[in-house]
């Protein structure tokens, strides 16, 4: 077994290497950048090393900063973690090169993978199913334009290197083709360095469904079976889980095989995912091998019962696979969701700063946690948005979408906006529920996951009312607390009750909620309160009491039950199904005005590099017509005109960084 490895990753995998590895005996090595100096990976490890500034480039994708590391620390082997170097086939070279083992498979089986392209020939002649299309070296746009015509619309353009999503495009028609192509290019040379991409047929209503493989040293090839992980938005996975609803046991068992025949086909050995693209039908094609531990694995680990990080290592200390094909176990159901920093509401902006609150649902049967932050934590810039993932499992699929919904009722974020709302939604959705999801339709029906709806108004004027009820009993107590520790605390003046000479006692609370601003006025102490908004009907609020977060009363004479969260300058508000996010403003706080000629700017909504600037002083312009585009946090972000008009200025270039809230664009009066 070996003695001392280092992690050249940031980050929940980074956390979960060291953990495993400490299990084993295992001494650790951290890498870290300049704005992961206080990261809780570096905190884990034995030992930590520096290796840059904090763009990944300066640090992460360092390969020589890190080999050097390992080596100056007197570590065995270097673990790659998921993402930046883990499929690099020039760094697992220099890593073997170096005398180091390389966790992961040898970087001949990567650079045969490295290539979608030439995966799908590889795949074909061995005799696993791929998708028609085109994988050819000739990259004319001319000639792509062509094969797309012969292949047929709609079609996908995928880079031909990288994965996570990044580099594809759906093109349905000639006209539509040469802006995706472009697009596409450009964010596969930003994200991966190289722009050749490939086409393939686009199969509509799919299910993505991949194979956890692993292979020793040995000869040993086998699979763990399978994840879906057909919930996806712009083909970033959102939802994963094992078994699949949409496998039969033979449709199981003839994926399981292809996937097998395919990590033999290319020798490969330690950890690997083999992805298929399912249609309606049943008739599945080969994707891509990702040639490295996925960010889903705990889905698997959870249904059998494994270490997928232990078997990694072990496999790599040269001892054969633990187990042979049908010993492999299978249990329950499992279901992973990533808690990002995101908006969704603005088009799943990424966010940063700091975690001023992070509560996550704590260890217990059936829930699990991987994170790399904790409360305090800073949600850099620089990198993947990930607060933690959450995996839960159960006897059945339905019990496990119940622990699911309950896990995420007690995730509370504050800081940088989160993705949770959009996940109780998801979680809760028929066509998750019912296990007829495809991985368009999160793109197809995205109005049904986030904004208003009617499902969720429901309940609104309880949640204010529990909000504002929680305002008022919090009030209450800390004027008793007060009291009791003043001069005199039989005083009635120390009551707040909002009595006053000539009426039985009026309070006023006011709620925000996102840019609406409620106003309630209450009347009544002790639990026992006539609420009224002022656009709708009084609540008569009874019995209302506080304890351990549960706010309870009668709401219109019916019982209501309610976790609530009042830390800071926010009071959160769980019904069981949905959540509300309500602001304390100040009871008399004035109304603020909007900004003046707001509509006359553009701005950035976050830190970022401009990539393509489309327009220029002079320009007339409509609204809705993309400006310039942007890169920050690993996306492109298009940067639209907020209303018809003539360019006055355009105050960036291409490839200028810039802060947020910086004006790029300013329209004409």
């Amino acid at each position: 077994m070996l003695s001392k490895i280092l992690i050249a990753n940031r980050g929940e995998i980074a956390c979960r290497v060291i953990r495993t590895a400490r299990r084993l005996g295992i001494a650790t090595v951290a890498v870290y950048s300049e704005a992961d100096a206080s990261a809780q990976h570096v905190r884990l490890a034995d030992e930590a090393c520096p290796i840059g500034g904090p763009r990944p480039q300066d640090s992460y994708l360092r390969g020589d900063a890190i080999i050097a590391a390992a080596l100056a620390s007197g570590a065995q082997a270097i673990h790659p973690g998921y993402g930046f170097l883990s499929e690099n086939a020039d760094f697992a070279d220099a890593v073997e090169a170096a005398g180091m083992v390389f966790i992961g498979p040898k970087a001949e089986s990567m650079r045969r993978m490295g290539s979608k392209a030439g995966a799908k020939d590889l795949m074909a002649a061995a005799g696993v199913p791929v998708v028609p299309g085109y994988t050819g070296e000739e990259q004319a746009p001319e000639l792509l334009a062509r094969e797309a015509e012969r292949i047929g619309f709609p079609l996908m353009i995928k880079a031909a290197h990288g994965g996570g999503g990044k580099g594809m495009r759906i093109a349905r028609s000639a006209e539509e083709f040469l802006p995706a192509l472009e697009s596409c290019q450009r964010e596969a040379r930003n994200a991966f360095g190289r722009d050749r991409v490939l086409l393939e047929r686009y199969i509509e209503s799919p299910r993505h469904i991949e194979i956890q493989v692993f292979a020793d040293s040995q000869g040993n090839t086998i699979h763990l079976n399978e994840r879906e992980c057909s919930a996806q938005r712009r083909y970033q996975k959102v939802l994963e889980e094992a078994p699949s609803t949409f496998l039969t046991p033979e449709l199981r068992t003839r994926m399981g095989d292809a996937a097998v025949l395919a990590a033999r086909t290319i020798g490969y050995a330690n950890a690997g995912t083999v992805e298929f693209i399912v249609a309606p039908s049943g008739e599945f094609f080969f994707m891509e091998i990702n040639t490295r531990l996925q960010v889903e694995h705990p889905v698997t680990e959870m249904v059998t019962g494994l270490d997928l990080v232990e078997w990694q290592l072990r496999v790599a200390s040269g001892e054969p696979l633990p187990l042979a094909q049908d010993a492999v176990p299978q249990r329950g159901h499992a279901i992973e969701v990533r808690l990002y920093a995101e908006d969704p509401d603005a088009g799943f902006l990424p966010g940063s700063g700091r975690l001023q609150r992070l509560r996550l649902p704590a260890a217990a049967e059936g829930v699990r946690v991987d994170s790399g932050v904790v409360e305090g934590d800073v949600v850099s810039i620089f990198y993947d948005p990930m607060i933690a993932k959450l995996i839960v499992h159960a006897a059945d699929r339905d019990a496990a979408l119940a622990r699911l919904r309950s896990a995420l009722a007690g995730c509370v974020v504050e800081g940088p906006k989160s993705n949770i709302a959009f996940l109780e939604r998801l979680a809760r959705h028929p066509a998750v529920v019912e296990g007829r999801i495809d991985t368009g339709y999160l793109d197809r029906h995205l109005d049904e996951f986030i904004g208003d709806s009617d499902a969720h108004a429901q309940g609104h004027a309880e949640a204010r009312a529990a909000a504002a009820v929680a305002m008022l009993l919090g009030a209450e107590a800390e004027a008793r607390c007060a009291a009791a520790g003043s001069s005199d605390p039989g005083s009635p003046w120390a009551i707040a009750d909002g009595w006053r000479l000539g009426h039985a006692g009026l309070r006023r609370v006011v709620l925000g909620e996102g840019d609406a601003r409620h106003v309630a006025v209450a009347h009544g102490a002790g639990g026992d309160y006539r609420i009224g908004f002022e656009d709708g009907a009084p609540l008569s609020v009874e019995g209302a009491t506080m304890a351990s977060g549960i706010l309870q009363a009668r709401f219109n004479g019916r019982g209501m039950r309610f976790p609530i969260d009042a830390d800071g300058g926010a009071v959160l508000v769980h019904d069981g199904r949905r959540r509300w996010r309500f602001e304390r403003i100040a009871a008399y706080e004035p109304t603020r005005s909007g900004e003046a000629g707001g509509g006359n700017r553009v701005a950035a909504p976050m830190p970022g590099r401009i990539v393509v600037t489309r327009v220029k002083p002079g320009d007339r312009v409509s609204e809705g017509q993309e400006l310039l585009v942007m890169e920050a946090m690993k996306m492109e972000l298009a940067l639209k005109a907020p209303r018809d008009g003539v360019v006055a200025e355009v105050l960036a270039r291409e490839g200028d960084f810039v802060d947020a809230d910086a004006v790029l664009v300013i329209l004409e009066d």
